[in-house]
């Protein structure tokens, strides 16, 4: 009987000791992913099309704003005269300046929706300069990954949350160096 338990003991401590070394191995496993960190905004910074392309959308937008600043001061211009002359209008003249400010105020909004809203003229323009360079920088971040062996990209630009990057772990400067050869 001593003899019969110390042998299930020994099972018993043999599954505890084998499932113990999976869960090590696979711990250790998921532990040995090679990683590396970038600032992916210090890359598109480096790249000088990129900063090109960022020149041109502020002169536009500075442009369209102004457009768009002139329509909605003409309707502030209409809107001042109505009022002043307001106690000497028709109510049928009133009504039709009053359309006609509403109008004006409508194709105002209209148009800096159409420039600037997510299908705009500006979003356009911006996929148009700024697709291409991101495509590239993607692409030789996925490239410089492939040939260190990694399994994960990190980047730590804007907002990330990451709280202490080593230098050792951070490849954001070979990523620029393999864009400028």
């Amino acid at each position: 009987m001593i003899v019969k338990q110390t042998r299930e003991r020994g099972v018993i401590m043999k599954r505890v000791i084998a499932t113990l070394v999976l869960a090590l191995a696979f711990v250790g496993s998921t532990f040995a992913q090679k990683y590396i960190v970038v600032d992916s905004e210090k890359i598109f910074k480096s790249i000088d099309e990129y900063n090109e392309a960022l020149a041109t959308l502020d002169k536009l937008a500075k442009e369209y704003q102004q457009t768009v600043d002139a329509k909605y001061k003409e309707v502030e211009s209409l809107y001042n005269a109505y009022v002043a002359q307001k106690s000497s209008l028709l109510a049928s003249t009133r009504s039709q300046y009053e359309q006609s400010i509403l109008a004006k105020e409508k194709a105002a909004a209209e148009y800096q929706e159409s420039v600037f809203g997510n299908d705009g003229v500006l979003m356009k323009k911006r996929i148009e300069l700024i697709q291409p360079i991101q495509n590239r920088v993607f692409a030789a971040i996925e490239k410089y990954a492939v040939e260190q062996g990694c399994d994960m990209v990190l980047d730590k630009a804007s907002n990330a949350t990451m709280l202490y990057c080593s230098p050792a772990v951070n490849h954001t400067e070979q990523i620029i160096a393999q864009l400028k050869k």
